[in-house]
């Protein structure tokens, strides 16, 4: 298509010269001091425009030659700029590479090459990258003075006006990850708590705010933090949920009298009260600290929707129980028969409701879901001890001291 324009264009420039300067019957006369000099307007024509060629050839190679040291200036400086990009690019590549060694030298040569042109424009981003590259490099050759050296000398770079400062917050993030490593929490939380709100929840951020508080024992800070990093999608359902019960026991085993207890559970979302594990977890402790009755009404949601709680759920409630019976009144009968009937080859269910039972001293109902309990071979050696033990207790009340013995035997053998 070019060529065809072009081509046109020829065209119209030849038939312009063919009406204008066809028939060359014009005349160009030049007097100077008596004397005359006549051209036909076509020499003339052409001669013009030959000067004005040579003319502007002369100044444009004048030009470039007066220009010639500038050009040749602006040829160093370019090639150190390439020279430093490209150090910095290999500082990358070692770094990505795991060889930090080579990484530290690559970022300080860049950074050697711009020190030793002053003359070149200033590249704050270059400067800052190569800091954090070499930084990066030394931090994990476990040289942590020059490693915090680079890191200060990023943090100190001017930054072009009007742009954000994205490296200082990476930078900020980074560092926070190396106190980390370095196991200094409260180092950590102080570099994430001095970023800015946008940047304190960011993923990355929150990731690292957790791992902190997880190491300063605060599970309670970090059970909040894990559970923005939840609904930032930062874990898989499955992880999310694992995290946070996880988190939720820690608290709950870091409480040492029921008063503190008390007030953990209160602290708690009510997401986490109403998980049968972590419940679970919270009644057996508070049965611990001698309050059987208050951990039984934390158990009795739970109790009062079993067909919810499926059978992980109803197993770690009828254990919990197991802990909490001290005391229970016979509002609990009712419930738990039904849950005994509904959930009869579930032993762990069998073995809670003929504990409760035995508790109430009913011991003609409770023989049998003790003795099915007892003789469940699926059920865990210290349920079945238990329930050997009841056994046990339950024959000495009717004076069968041989069969008592017999139980508690059984209860000894139970590995």
């Amino acid at each position: 298509m070019r060529s065809i324009i072009w081509l046109v264009l020829l065209f119209v420039v030849a038939v312009v010269a063919a009406s204008t300067l066809g028939r060359n019957d014009g005349l160009v006369s030049f007097y100077w001091s008596g004397w005359r000099l006549d051209l036909s307007l076509n020499l003339f024509i052409v001669g013009l425009l030959l000067l004005c060629f040579a003319l502007v050839s002369g100044i444009s190679g004048v030009n470039s030659l007066i220009g010639l040291p500038a050009r040749a200036r602006e040829w160093r400086l370019a090639r150190r700029e390439r020279a430093a990009q490209s150090a910095l690019r290999e500082a990358l590549a070692e770094f990505l590479g795991a060889r930090y060694g080579r990484a530290q030298k690559a970022a300080q040569r860049a950074l050697s090459i711009q020190d030793s042109s002053p003359e070149m424009p200033p590249d704050p981003e270059l400067r800052v990258l190569a800091h954090l590259l070499a930084a990066s490099s030394l931090h994990r050759l476990q040289d942590r003075a020059r490693r915090d050296e680079h890191l200060q000398q990023a943090l100190r770079q001017p930054r072009r006006p009007g742009l954000p400062r994205v490296a200082d917050e990476g930078a900020q993030l980074l560092a926070a990850e190396w106190a980390l490593d370095d196991r200094d929490g409260p180092r950590a939380l102080r570099l994430l708590a001095e970023l800015p709100p946008g940047v304190a929840r960011r993923t990355q951020a929150l990731r690292l705010r957790l791992q902190a508080q997880r190491q300063l024992r605060q599970p309670l800070e970090a059970l909040r933090s894990a559970r923005l990093l939840a609904k930032h999608q930062g874990f898989s359902p499955v992880a999310a949920q694992g995290l946070l019960r996880s988190l939720a026991f820690e608290a709950i085993d870091a409480t040492h009298d029921a008063d503190q207890l008390r007030a953990t559970w209160l602290q708690l979302e009510m997401s986490d009260r109403r998980d049968a594990y972590v419940a679970s977890r919270a009644a057996m402790r508070m049965a611990r600290f001698g309050q059987p009755e208050e951990a039984r009404q934390w158990l009795r949601p739970f109790w009062e929707q079993m067909q919810d709680l499926g059978v992980d759920g109803r197993d770690q409630v009828a254990r919990a129980l197991t802990q909490c019976l001290p005391g229970i009144g016979p509002d609990w009968l009712q419930r738990l028969e039904s849950a005994q009937l509904a959930y009869v080859q579930e032993p762990i269910v069998t073995l809670a409701v003929g504990a409760a039972l035995a508790e109430r001293q009913l011991w003609g109902k409770a023989r049998r879901p003790l003795e099915q309990a007892a003789g469940h071979a699926t059920l865990d050696p210290a349920c079945r001890r238990l329930a050997w033990r009841l056994l046990a207790r339950l024959a000495r009340e009717e004076r069968d001291e041989p069969r008592a013995l017999r139980c508690e035997q059984a209860a000894a053998a139970v590995e």
